[in-house]
Order: structure tokens, then C-alpha cells, then sequence
């Protein structure tokens, strides 16, 4: 048949692709389905036509598989956080673990590589420790919502719809954070409305309230409230945050960053403490991290500890050897590993990460890890001393081509390889296989109900 966008076809639901997308075949045609699980028989609507594949969206649930599930969250399949609601958390893992094995042997050419069952998260839901919620001047509704609802068009906080910067869902609860954040978020929302003054416009770019930042630290069961907004207005802010304070007992601190910028980033060029210390602070294993409101720390502290642990065990250190830390950040893998190696040396780029990983060493009494600043391409080129151990933690886009040839060229026995994107690991190991051995990979679930996944390649060199 010929098929165009717009038209209406009745498909088998076979596997699941990267990136969340169930995936059928018409004719030898792939096509991807948002929201559509492995043994589904849909109906579906082509929403895209390209000549090799096509989208579609479920117009019809025909049969469903026997790994779907009723998806919890009101806002599921609307504001995009979340993927993989409707499937089975067993089956999440599943699908995690093909996709990791499934990009070894597509891009890496290692298809007999070993890949370990995914370990699970402690929670498949409220891990997150940071959300951050849009405000905006126009409310996008969902398709259920009542004419009474509507009313309420001139106001939103909430998540945005997923390809959109205009359209914000308002949003009461999100499953991924603490039923206390959940709590903070409300209460917020209900007093900026009734403030009468105006939600930031994404488009003419006018407007008080921005953003707002929640933050938690899940050992010491405490919050941050950020509250971002367009200007200084104690005014307005203090009353907040003595009424947040007052409510809900474990805010530990409130703070307002103020930009003007029109960039829809939760930062600002200015920030003031309305309330506490300005920080709050957490914990990976017995290494405790101060937390300000643009500071980064793992969005999922729970799950950063079983990662962290795994690079420890993969590391196999046994306190004599020299560890280089490549893309560093604020130092967490560096001071988790401290204990276990006699120096380890991190590598970043970014100036305010450098200063916090020495304020977090001070904070910790680590005194055998240091950090260079600058572009790991120039500064690994300057290092004299060769590490026993390597540890790479890139971006999602992977280590750059000039940096590879640098790693190699090192020669360390060991790497152990950590990455958020199975595409580029295997990218970057398939450059690697002529001088290591790709010995195991352990992927990690940090991100239950989407379709992330981190993985962590413990690496031999060849003899």
C-alpha cells in the first residue's frame, strides 16, 4: 500500500527502539510509534514519512501487550518525562540492556561482548533529587481537562510539552521527585497566581515569575527552593519564602536567582539567600557535597552510589596506583575513589566545577586528589606521569577524535569507561579495540521510566 502522513494502518509492535519508540514494519517499512510496547496490536496514524522509515502515533489500543501497564501519572504520554510508564519495570531493564548490547554490535562490531543484567533502581519512582518547573502566561491544556480548568488560562507552572518552548503544561504532581516537592510546587503556584503579578511570556519575553528549582538531599531530607525570576523583588519573595518555611518543616534554604536573559536556563547573573544557608548538602557514600542552585550533583543520588561503586569495583584499585580522571565535573568519582588509590589527578574544563571539587576535597579532608583546569585536549599533552588506572566520564556526544588518539597513545592497563549514550560509547570502544580489551560492560539504571540508561566498559590493555 501506499503509504503517506495521515494515513491510518494497523501494526504488530515488535521491539523497542532507542530512544523509546515501539517499533512495527509494513511491507518491510520501520516504523516508529511514541508510547507503543513490544506485543502491542495498534492502530496507528502516520504523523511522518521519510523515505526509509515513518512515525506514527496509538489512535487505538487494539490488543495490549502483556508488558503494558496502566501508566500512574496524570500527565503521562503529554509533558514527555517519562517514556516508559505504561511498560513493566522488568521489562524497562530488559529493553535497557538490549539497547546497550544492541549499539555494541551495530557501531562497536562487538557482538559477543559481555553485557551484565542492568542493575535495577532502588526506586522507580520519587529518585529524582533536582526538577525544575516553567512558569508561563499561557496555560496548554490537556485534552481532558474541563471547561471550569480552562478558566485559568493566563497562568502555568508545570513541564513543557516535549519539542515545544511555549506550550507548559501545569502541573500539581510529578512522580519522578518527593511527594514533599510535589507539596513545594503547589504551594508556590497557588501564591505567584494570586500575586497578580505576571508569569514570564515565552514568547514576547515579559513577565516576573521564571522558573523554579527544586532540590533534595536525600540523605539529609532537606530541600532547596529556588525561585527565578526576571527581576528583585524582595517584596514579593520574602513573604514566600517565610510561608514555605513555615509549611513544610525540612526546607532548609530559599534562594532567588534574577536574569533578564531571554534563554529559557534556570540561572541567573545574580542570586540572592532569602532563607538559610544558601546550600544544601548530601551525600555519595561517606563523602558529604555542599549544594548551591547552579552547582551540578548526580540527579539521582542513590543511583550515583551503585554506579560509583561499580566503577570502584572495575577500578580494582588496591591503594598504590596513580588514577587520572578524565571530564571530571565537581570531583564526586575522584572523592569516592580516594580511599582506595595514593593520587588521583581529575581533568575538567570548567572553572566552576574545578572550584567546587577542591571545596568538596577540603569539605571531605581529601588531600590526595587534585585538578587541572582546561581542555583535556591540550592539558592531557602536558601530563608527565602515566596512570595506572584511566577513567573516562564524557558528554553525551563522547570523547573527541583528537582526545582518543591522546588516550591511546597513554598506554594505561586499564580504563574504565563510563557514558550516558550506549551510540558513542560503542563508537569510542570500536576506536579502542587495537590496543584493549573490552572486558565487561555493567549498565546501570539511573533513570526508571525513561528510556536512559548509564553504562560503565571496564577496559584491558592488550598485552
Amino acid at each position: 500500500m501506499t503509504l503517506r502522513k495521515g494515513s491510518f494502518i494497523e501494526l504488530k509492535i515488535e521491539n523497542m527502539a532507542y530512544g523509546g519508540q515501539g517499533v512495527g514494519r509494513l511491507e518491510g517499512l520501520v516504523i516508529f510509534v511514541k508510547y507503543a510496547v513490544p506485543g502491542d496490536w495498534v492502530r496507528v496514524q502516520v504523523v511522518k514519512r521519510k523515505k526509509d522509515y515513518a512515525e506514527a502515533r496509538i489512535t487505538d489500543l487494539l490488543e495490549p501487550s502483556k508488558d503494558r501497564i496502566q501508566a500512574p501519572c496524570p500527565y503521562y504520554g503529554f509533558c514527555g518525562g517519562c517514556q516508559w510508564q505504561q511498560v513493566r519495570y522488568e521489562c524497562q531493564l530488559a529493553y535497557k540492556k538490549l539497547h546497550v548490547k544492541e549499539a555494541m554490535a551495530r557501531i562497536g562490531a562487538f557482538p559477543d561482548v559481555l553485557v551484565h543484567d542492568v542493575i535495577p533502581s532502588k526506586n522507580p519512582y520519587h529518585y529524582r533529587n533536582k526538577m525544575e518547573f516553567s512558569f508561563s502566561d499561557r496555560r496548554w491544556f490537556l485534552p481532558h481537562e474541563t471547561e471550569d480548568q480552562k478558566k485559568d488560562l493566563g497562568f502555568a507552572l508545570g513541564l513543557h510539552v516535549p519539542g515545544t518552548f511555549h506550550r507548559v503544561i501545569h502541573v500539581e504532581d510529578c512522580l519522578l521527585q518527593h511527594e514533599t516537592g510535589n507539596q513545594i510546587l503547589r504551594e508556590v503556584a497557588k501564591y505567584a497566581e494570586k500575586s497578580n503579578i505576571p508569569a514570564y511570556g515565552l514568547k514576547n519575553h515579559k513577565g516576573f515569575w521564571r522558573f523554579l528549582t527544586l532540590r533534595y538531599s536525600t540523605h539529609f531530607d532537606e530541600w532547596m527552593v529556588n525561585l527565578v525570576t526576571s527581576e528583585e523583588r524582595r517584596d514579593v519573595l520574602e513573604p514566600l519564602a517565610e510561608a514555605l518555611c513555615r509549611k513544610i518543616n525540612n526546607i532548609r534554604t530559599v534562594v532567588n536567582n534574577i536574569t533578564a536573559g531571554k534563554a529559557a536556563v534556570a540561572v541567573g547573573e545574580k542570586e540572592i539567600v532569602l532563607r538559610g544557608p544558601g546550600t544544601i548538602q548530601d551525600r555519595l557514600g561517606p563523602f558529604s557535597f555542599q549544594i548551591s542552585a547552579n552547582s551540578f550533583f548526580q540527579t539521582n543520588a542513590i543511583g550515583a552510589e551503585t554506579l560509583y561503586e561499580k566503577v570502584r569495583a572495575f577500578a580494582g584499585l588496591n591503594g598504590t596506583e596513580m588514577v587520572l580522571d578524565l571530564y571530571s565535573g565537581t570531583g564526586t568519582i575522584p572523592i569516592f575513589l580516594s580511599k582506595q588509590a595514593e593520587t588521583i589527578i581529575g581533568m575538567e574544563i570548567s572553572e566552576s566545577a574545578v572550584l567546587d571539587a577542591k571545596r568538596n576535597c577540603a569539605s571531605n579532608e581529601v588531600r590526595n586528589c587534585r585538578f587541572i583546569c582546561g581542555d583535556i585536549r591540550e592539558r592531557l599533552s602536558e601530563l608527565r606521569m602515566k596512570p595506572e588506572v584511566l577513567i573516562i566520564d564524557p558528554p553525551r556526544a563522547g570523547i573527541h577524535r583528537d582526545l582518543l588518539a591522546k588516550i591511546m597513545a597513554l598506554g594505561t592497563e586499564k580504563i574504565i569507561y563510563v557514558s550516558c549514550n550506549p551510540a558513542t560509547m560503542a563508537r569510542d570502544l570500536a576506536q579502542m579495540r587495537q590496543g584493549y580489551h573490552i572486558a565487561e560492560i555493567q549498565p546501570v539504571d539511573m533513570f526508571p521510566q525513561t528510556f536512559h540508561i548509564e553504562a560503565i566498559a571496564k577496559l584491558i590493555r592488550y598485552e
